[in-house]
């Protein structure tokens, strides 16, 4: 499923909850975003980080920024969440590029165009975000980076240009834990934050 291939393998809020619905400038960031996760290479944060050491990331990122609100960000991450699933589902990449960085904007994007040349379409509904978390969080210099970790189920099919179904199941939701990690440059005025990796486990 190529939503899976993209969104849920390797490619991984803020004062307001718009502050990530508007453009934010990529910061450079060494993730390398694949639409496809190497065999034998684990996703983002696929081992659990004991709640201290995120804590102790939390509290690196409030000494660099004290507005941040950890809460506030994940409601910011849950709208994310939304518009990007719906904008690469609906193959809108103006709708996508202000929240991605430009290694995971690449690989949404030419899943975006695959799927254009195969005269597919993808439906993508989550009916339920079950859970989201912070997973990961740290400070380096002025970059910080959080990883969080979304739980939901979703109903993702990919129809053919007859409208006949390539994969999925209109009638079965799936259970889906993702991974995606956002990042920002705290030393900025821009309180964007930008997404720069996404995988599951």
């Amino acid at each position: 499923l190529r939503l899976r291939s993209v969104l849920g393998r390797r490619t991984g809020n803020e004062r307001r909850r718009d502050s990530l619905m508007r453009r934010a400038e990529a910061i450079p960031d060494k993730v390398v975003t694949l639409p496809q996760r190497p065999t034998g290479t684990p996703p983002p944060a696929a081992a659990a980080v004991p709640a201290d050491a995120i804590a102790a990331g939390v509290a690196r990122i409030r000494a660099a920024d004290p507005d941040f609100d950890p809460a506030r960000f994940l409601e910011g991450a849950r709208g994310a969440f939304d518009i990007i699933v719906a904008g690469f589902a609906a193959g809108d990449k103006n709708r996508l590029r202000p929240l991605l960085s430009d290694e995971v904007f690449t690989s949404f994007a030419g899943a975006i165009d695959e799927r254009i040349a195969a005269k597919e379409t993808l439906e993508t509904r989550i009916l339920r975000l079950k859970s989201i978390d912070i997973a990961e969080a740290g400070q380096i210099a002025r970059t910080a980076r959080i990883t969080i970790r979304l739980v939901s189920e979703q109903i993702n099919v990919v129809r053919a240009h007859d409208g006949s179904i390539v994969d999925g199941d209109p009638d079965h939701p799936i259970e889906k834990t993702d991974f995606w990690t956002f990042v920002r440059d705290t030393g900025s005025a821009d309180p964007n934050w930008v997404l720069v990796a996404t995988g599951s486990g």
